[in-house]
């Protein structure tokens, strides 16, 4: 109930502060004072609504975190920095919760496995906290514990979700959306069991070992609610995006979309939790990728249909891309909509594929955020048609969170030549002349 109170207290609180604001605006305020402080309260609110639950609604936040890029210049600030939060930062629970969850996991004599162990955590991830510690061997090791009753809680956000479909469905017509929040339950589930990450953490460690552009730290020892790996030092991806020069901001988006589409084809999984808080560069230059809690299994690689769909948006062939779209699940099989209208939908997301280098910047993703969002416009209307096939869940989901952190770093990134390479299906002849 506590859990259910918080939630709806978002969107209450938001009305409240817009009608008050509107209140204010009428009796002389300045409006664009009264706009940043709302933004600037509710971002406030989010952030601490979200992170004291810690659950699905807390993973909703990180995801949200990637799309600041999108929101307006104005009004971005307060969302950046509270949004940016969710990415590592939740109250922690005592030290005396975590010692009674490393007993029932790694057994009573848990402490003989380290001769150090940081009490403070380091970081807060959607379901549990990390602790610094120093593994009997001798190495440097992160501590993974999941918080006490996250299975509970988030069970609670998915039946919350649940009850949104009605919802959902009335606002995306287009939208199968039981297969859809199916898949999203079984996914994030799986996240629950830190041993299933811990086998997907091995099979990138040994998928990229040696590697000269990529590090994954190694797997120590896991357990359902406990994991432990090797500690790795970096600059966070949110240190160049707020800091960085333009040389760091090219070779970090390269390296994020070089992983993103890569995987796939080398581990045959999908690292599926694209925020910033899972990245950092080495002093080295490599970028070491952490926490596979989120995976899609690929076992053929890369989808071909995702390919052979963008080959033809390229091209400009609208009814083709639309046989192709219905083939593929995109468009369902009773709906009827215009193949010149989803052309142009998919036309301007493509444009990062048509350049040898694209420039991606905050300005680019919110132009295109308030085309696609812009209730009186064409393409918010062919949108609401479009439906997501489950199975490309995951694979959207990256694709869009690895767009929104390129825009956050605004660099320029070989993505054509990157997905010629490593993209199934992906065939634009173009591409080989470069």
């Amino acid at each position: 109930m506590q859990r259910t109170a918080r939630l709806a207290s978002l969107p209450f609180g938001v009305a409240s502060r817009v009608v008050g604001g509107f209140g204010r605006r009428i009796a002389g305020g300045n409006a664009d004072q009264i706009n940043a402080e709302i933004s600037a309260k509710t971002a406030e609110q989010l952030f601490t609504v979200l992170g004291q639950l810690k659950g699905g609604a807390m993973k909703v936040g990180q995801l949200l975190s990637v799309f600041e890029a999108a929101v307006p210049e104005d009004m971005a600030a307060p969302y950046r920095e509270a949004l940016t939060k969710l990415q590592s930062a939740a109250p922690p629970m005592p030290f005396e919760t975590v010692q009674t969850v490393l007993t029932e996991q790694l057994g009573t004599q848990w402490r003989e496995r380290f001769t150090e162990f940081t009490e403070e955590p380091v970081a807060s991830a959607s379901i549990g906290q990390v602790h610094r510690a120093v593994y009997r061997d001798g190495r440097t090791v992160a501590v993974k514990v999941q918080y006490p009753g996250a299975d509970e809680a988030l069970y609670a956000d998915l039946r919350q979700l649940q009850r949104f479909s009605r919802l959902i469905q009335t606002v995306q017509p287009g939208v199968e959306v039981k297969p859809l929040l199916a898949e999203i339950q079984e996914r994030v589930v799986e996240e629950l069991d830190y041993r299933t990450e811990a086998n997907y953490q091995r099979t990138f460690a040994e998928a990229f070992a040696d590697d000269e552009l990529f590090v994954v730290p190694k797997v120590v020892a896991s357990a359902p609610k406990v994991l432990v790996s090797e500690w790795i030092t970096g600059t966070p991806l949110a240190t160049i995006i707020a800091e960085g020069d333009q040389q760091q901001r090219n070779h970090a988006g390269y390296l994020l979309a070089l992983f993103g589409f890569s995987s796939p084809n080398r581990a045959h999984l999908l690292h599926a939790d694209p925020h910033p808080g899972n990245f950092m560069l080495l002093a080295d230059g490599r970028m070491a990728v952490i926490d596979y809690g989120a995976v899609a299994r690929m076992p053929e690689g890369s989808p071909r249909g995702l390919g052979e769909i963008a080959t033809i948006a390229l091209h400009d062939d609208p009814e083709e891309l639309l046989a192709m779209l219905r083939a593929e699940g995109y468009v369902r099989e009773h709906v009827e909509v215009d193949a010149n209208a989803v052309q142009a939908f998919f036309a301007p997301f493509v444009d990062a594929w048509r350049q040898d280098r694209f420039q991606f910047s905050r300005d680019w993703l919110r132009v295109e955020a308030e085309r696609v969002t812009d209730l009186r416009g064409k393409d918010f209307q062919t949108g609401r048609m479009l439906n997501l096939p489950p199975e490309y869940l995951l694979v959207v989901r990256v694709l869009g969170g690895l767009t929104g952190i390129l825009c956050q770093l605004g660099a320029q990134v070989p993505v054509r030549g990157i997905a010629h390479r490593w993209l199934n299906g992906f065939e634009d002849e173009h591409a080989e002349q470069h």
